[in-house]
């Protein structure tokens, strides 16, 4: 089996970074009332600042495949050896493609101009990254190619536009409730694509990838963030409504979380961590980083008491995220995180880096060993 390294990232981050006070400039105010969820929900999460793909006219400036392409573009251009003729796969991971169909993959796979290749779309939530990493990982380790890229990007904030919802009969009163209304303060839009090879770049750091573990505990718990059903109408899909009108009526279509539920993240990411310490493939002390999706800051503290309850304990020094600077961008995340790490000048050869990404539709873990390699 061949050994894996990431060469070379890149991200894409849609215009200027907008604040707190600009979000609804940006998003609307349903019923031209401003949220009282917006308040709360920021000093959880504590986010700062974030990228929005589309203008305060609420106008889209770039599809989801293009973001991808983009991020794709500048992970091919910092690479040392790699041209775009080389790539043989191409692995694309997202919550909300642009169309239906064809598949995500399909379209960024135009968006770039690459040559006929293989290619996988990846569809779901934050994990869908880590599937498409992980394909394209086995892809290479098993010796069938030697180079693939595997993408994310997300375009969210056009699912929180205003007149979405004062659109739909079932809030025509403009109050929408909180399991919608807070992920509109909590989501955002940006785009990170990974290089992959079976060696290292001649030039620079690469990051060798040691294993990649999915586990989905879906046959344990309810549905909890999700789209195409309303629980209020008994969870059918928004397929068996009369129409595709009557499914947008009564909100079938919305992003929605189950607050009830959302705590369970945290425990589902730290469960499959510490069977990971359990059966031998992390050794705690042997971590220099940490790089965690955790979606709002309140899940942090939350993660320390759980591994602590499990008797591991990683130093904050070692934890490293941009969720303040650059919001929280689902299952690119993972991408746009471990981009700004590689450049920042902080890593060094031997140096182990642990990635996990929970995830709260119906609740998986993704966890990642790599070791940092080169000069």
């Amino acid at each position: 089996m061949k050994s894996v390294y990431i060469t070379s990232m890149g991200k894409f981050l849609p215009g200027a970074p907008v604040g707190n006070e600009e979000m609804e400039d940006y998003l609307g105010k349903i019923g031209g009332r401003s949220s009282k969820t917006k308040r709360i929900i920021l000093e959880k999460n504590q986010i700062k600042q974030r990228y929005y793909a589309m203008d305060k006219e609420q106008k889209s400036l770039y599809t989801n495949a293009e973001m991808a392409a983009l991020a794709i573009r500048e992970a091919l251009e910092r690479s040392a050896s790699v041209r775009p003729e080389d790539v043989e796969f191409l692995a694309t991971g997202t919550t909300r493609a642009d169309l239906l169909l064809p598949g995500f993959a399909s379209m960024v796979h135009a968006e770039t101009g690459l040559p006929v290749m293989e290619i996988s779309s990846h569809s779901g939530l934050c994990a869908s990254g880590m599937h498409a990493l992980k394909n394209a990982f086995l892809h290479i380790k098993s010796g069938e190619h030697r180079t693939a890229i595997a993408c994310s990007s997300e375009f969210l904030s056009r699912e929180f536009k205003h007149t979405k919802f004062e659109a739909q009969s079932i809030y025509s009163n403009g109050r929408v409730p909180f399991d919608t209304d807070f992920l509109r303060f909590m989501l955002s839009d940006g785009a990170g694509a990974a290089l992959l090879q079976n060696e290292p770049s001649a030039q620079g750091l690469s990051l060798r990838i040691e294993w990649i573990d999915n586990k989905s505990y879906a046959n344990e718990y309810e549905t909890c963030m999700y789209s195409g059903m309303s629980k209020e109408d008994g969870g059918r899909s928004w397929l068996d409504y009369a129409s595709i009108h009557e499914a947008a009526d009564h909100g079938a279509l919305n992003l929605k979380q189950d607050v009830r539920l959302v705590n369970e993240i945290t425990k589902v990411g730290t469960r499959r961590f510490l069977e990971l310490v359990e059966e031998g493939r992390i050794d705690p002390d042997a971590v220099d980083w940490m790089v965690v999706h955790y979606s709002s800051h309140v899940f942090r503290e939350e993660i320390f008491q759980l591994l602590e309850q499990g008797g591991v304990t990683i130093p904050e020094e070692k934890w490293f995220t941009n969720l303040y600077t650059k919001g929280n961008t689902a299952a690119a995340s993972i991408y746009i995180m471990l981009e700004e790490l590689l450049y920042s000048g902080r890593l060094s050869a031997g140096q182990q880096i642990v990635c996990v990404v929970p995830e709260s539709g119906r609740f998986q873990a993704s966890t990642m060993l790599l070791t940092v390699v080169g000069d």
